[in-house]
């Protein structure tokens, strides 16, 4: 049979592949397909990350698959003989999900040069954390009469119709309302107290976006002047000339550990063991520690500087004693039920 085109395409990257990674097999041989975050994440990925992963592996080619964790899963459990995706990012919630329904394998941390220098909270056989990701207030500083310092700010009349929130989709969403509910005697097994709260705030919400990437979007249109928002998010509409700050609460920023994962059957795993080495190198996590990323490093060897020293933590010590860390795993017991709630009853 002749060959088509095509087919001699096909085939000439394929060999190409191989020629450049000798221990591939003829079913490892296509790009990589890292599946990061929407929004500011993809950015930072895109524009650090990748470069430092060519770097690395003499131009290996890598295809960015942005997308919520969730979906991520979702994605992979279509077709988990055959993954579409190579490596996973995971805020905690959607982690142990995709552990403990075997969608990933271990992380080979014995071979890898950057392991060993992270903090111990970033350390984990089934993917390590490279950064953190923290919660805090946004707002638009032109319409505060008084800059917010508490939560507890968010409900003040004089924002009606003007806070945004994202849905519990997001982790976002999910570790603000477990965070107000703990501010108010809940848990991260009770959250009645968040979703009263929540009730209240009703005249307040001026829009709950789909993710945090488009609540980031509503500040730069103006449609919203205050609420939670992450660190970094904030930082990079900060750079493009946005009317926007962080403050971290007085009741303490949340903080969520952010993991990595190589997806199992992965015909790429020598090559996503090298993409999550890049990430946890002091080099790739001190560039996305500079403005505009504002990333927190888990890397021992980045020392902590610039805005993320001003206004998060000096050092990986202090950010031990001034982030909030929740239960993520007695949250996932019930968090199903607390967004089919508030897709219910959180209406504006």
């Amino acid at each position: 049979m002749d060959l088509t085109r095509r087919h001699l395409m096909t085939s000439a990257f394929t060999l190409g592949a191989m020629h450049a990674f000798p221990g591939l097999s003829h079913a490892q041989a296509r790009r990589l397909v890292f599946s990061t975050f929407t929004g500011s994440w993809e950015e930072a990925h895109k524009d650090v990350l990748v470069p430092a992963f060519r770097k690395a592996t003499d131009n290996a080619e890598i295809t960015l698959d942005p997308l919520l964790s969730m979906d991520q899963i979702a994605k992979v459990k279509a077709s988990p003989a055959n993954p579409p995706i190579d490596v996973m990012l995971h805020d905690p919630g959607p982690a142990l999900v995709a552990i403990d329904q075997g969608l990933v394998e271990p992380f080979p941390f014995a071979s890898s040069p950057h392991y060993k220098d992270l903090i111990a909270d970033a350390q984990g056989e089934m993917g390590p954390a490279p950064f953190f990701q923290v919660v805090g207030i946004t707002y638009n500083p032109e319409k505060m009469k008084t800059l917010p310092t508490s939560w507890a700010d968010i409900w003040k009349p004089e924002f009606k119709g003007r806070v945004g929130i994202t849905n519990l989709n997001s982790t976002l969403g999910t570790g603000w309302l477990v965070e107000i509910a703990r501010s108010r005697g809940g848990s991260e097994a009770n959250v009645d107290a968040g979703f009263k709260a929540l009730e209240e705030l009703k005249s307040n919400l001026g829009a709950v976006a789909a993710n945090p990437g488009a609540l980031a979007t509503l500040y730069q249109q103006g449609q919203v002047d205050i609420g939670p928002g992450n660190f970094n998010a904030i930082q990079i509409l900060k750079a493009r000339g946005v009317p926007v700050e962080f403050v971290a609460p007085k009741e303490g920023a949340i903080a969520f550990r952010t993991t990595i994962h190589i997806v199992k059957n992965s015909p790429n795993k020598e090559l996503a063991a090298k993409l999550i080495d890049a990430a946890l190198s002091p080099e790739v996590q001190g560039k996305l520690m500079e403005a505009p990323y504002l990333i927190v490093p888990t890397n021992t060897k980045v020392k902590m500087s610039g805005e993320i020293a001003k206004v998060l933590a000096k050092d990986h010590d202090d950010m031990k004693k001034k982030f909030v860390f929740q239960d993520w795993k007695k949250i996932n017991e019930q968090r199903a039920g607390w967004i089919e709630k508030f897709n219910r009853d959180i209406k504006i």
